[in-house]
């Protein structure tokens, strides 16, 4: 019989000594395994074109107007609706995006290599905020932004990264931890993370390059895209959960991501089976102009950062967050302290100042989060549910109990009889 206290120690064992770091850029056909052409990767679990909200539409249509396959988003629409581009998650290849989270095969992606366990992580790039692809806009402001973001952003980063990696590569796992105590929670705020990266980066970018021009405007882009870390988070998130999956007896959740229809979860004892149920709706604080009724269900891959202990997990260390998500800072702090009650542990390494540099709850247990009744939080950006439009606000969002009900059961059957 399993002995699931001690697997589940072993699977936190493997996330918190997880050591990510950013060694590397490519396209992603080239580096992301298994990526093919007319192959878009997407948050969440698995999803058809028929079945996608409309910010996952949108994103898809801005995808296919990047890569050249159709000069109009009618045209855009009427090709994804085809059949003849095959939509998987960004999940099933060690891949992880923000929001709608697609990945085109000639889009630029970071590779981040978890240095304890050799697995590698991939991630595309921060577009910012409003109106932006993984937000479901396709206009040609959009698609010239993804544009200017390969053939300026994209050699400049990479060429400062691999030149970091002459002396071990820019260390995600030390941003993070730097970042919560600067008021980060490492989801939605990410100006601490951002700043940290510039500063590591950026001696390296400018030694690479032989013009001043293509490093000065980089920075200049990074410094008003307050966000651009996130991704990165993100990825490092992943190369750390990954090698905590798989092992027998353990309830560890792994995976927690929204396509903007449902949300699903993985369970490490578990294997590769999804349990999902339908994306919920956030309380959000909305931007000018828009109303509830604009709101599309909860989207992205960016719960991963939940997964690992930090964003919504983390809200205590991040005073400022409620000006963009609501809410006061006490129930920040109530937030927090609430999800020790459904993990296994405690980090040894993300801590929050405000609880005397006390661990961030890491490692959500099934099995007390089906005991409890308590769901996990996640704070997020929100997406307008018509395809086009882009981001209407920030908020907070409880995830579904039926996908970690399913699980339990499953779980239940698997190892308790």
């Amino acid at each position: 019989m399993v002995n699931i206290e001690n697997a589940n120690q072993e699977a936190l064992s493997k996330l918190l000594n997880a050591r990510p770091v950013l060694i590397d850029m490519g396209i992603a056909k080239d580096v992301i395994p298994g990526l093919k052409e007319k192959m878009f990767l997407h948050a969440g679990p698995p999803i058809k074109w028929e079945n996608m909200s409309g910010p996952m539409r949108g994103a898809v249509i801005a995808g296919i107007l990047y890569e050249g396959l159709a000069k109009t988003p009618e045209e855009a629409e009427e090709l994804a609706a085809s059949g003849e581009i095959t939509f998987e998650p960004n999940h099933h290849h060690h891949s992880v995006g923000p929001m709608a989270g697609v990945i085109t095969p000639n889009m630029p992606v970071f590779i981040v290599e978890n240095k304890e366990y050799g697995n590698k992580s991939f991630t595309n790039m921060m577009e910012g905020l409003g109106k932006t692809m993984r937000m479901g806009a396709y206009s040609q402001e959009v698609i010239e932004r993804l544009k200017w973001m390969k053939e300026v952003l994209y050699p400049n980063l990479k060429a400062g990264i691999r030149e970091s990696a002459k002396e071990g590569g820019i260390d995600l796992k030390y941003i993070i931890a730097q970042a919560l105590h600067m008021g980060d929670e490492l989801h939605n705020r990410n100006k601490a993370g951002t700043s940290l990266f510039v500063r590591l980066l950026a001696p390296y970018m400018i030694e690479a390059s032989d013009n001043k021009k293509g490093p000065a405007e980089v920075i200049r882009f990074l410094d008003k895209n307050d966000i651009f870390f996130v991704n990165l988070a993100m990825a490092a998130a992943k190369a750390s959960l990954e090698p905590a999956h798989g092992v027998e007896g353990s309830s560890l959740v792994t995976i927690m991501s929204r396509n903007g229809t449902e949300f699903g979860i993985k369970v490490s004892g578990l294997g590769d089976e999804w349990f999902t149920a339908p994306a919920a709706v956030p309380e959000v604080l909305l931007f000018p102009g828009f109303t509830r009724e604009d709101v599309n269900p909860d989207i992205g891959d960016s719960a991963i950062m939940e997964t690992l202990g930090v964003g919504g997990f983390a809200l205590a260390a991040a005073p400022a967050i409620v000006q963009f998500i609501g809410g006061t800072y006490q129930d920040s702090v109530n937030y927090t302290k609430e999800m020790y009650e459904i993990v296994i542990g405690e980090n040894n390494v993300y801590t929050i100042p405000s609880f005397n540099f006390r661990g961030t709850p890491t490692g959500i247990d099934v099995l007390k989060v089906a005991e409890t009744g308590i769901t996990p939080i996640l704070d997020t950006g929100v997406a307008c549910k018509r395809a086009g439009v882009g981001q209407v606000g920030a908020g907070i969002v409880r995830t579904p109990m039926g996908a970690f009900e399913k699980a339990a059961e499953r779980f239940a059957e698997k190892y308790l009889g």
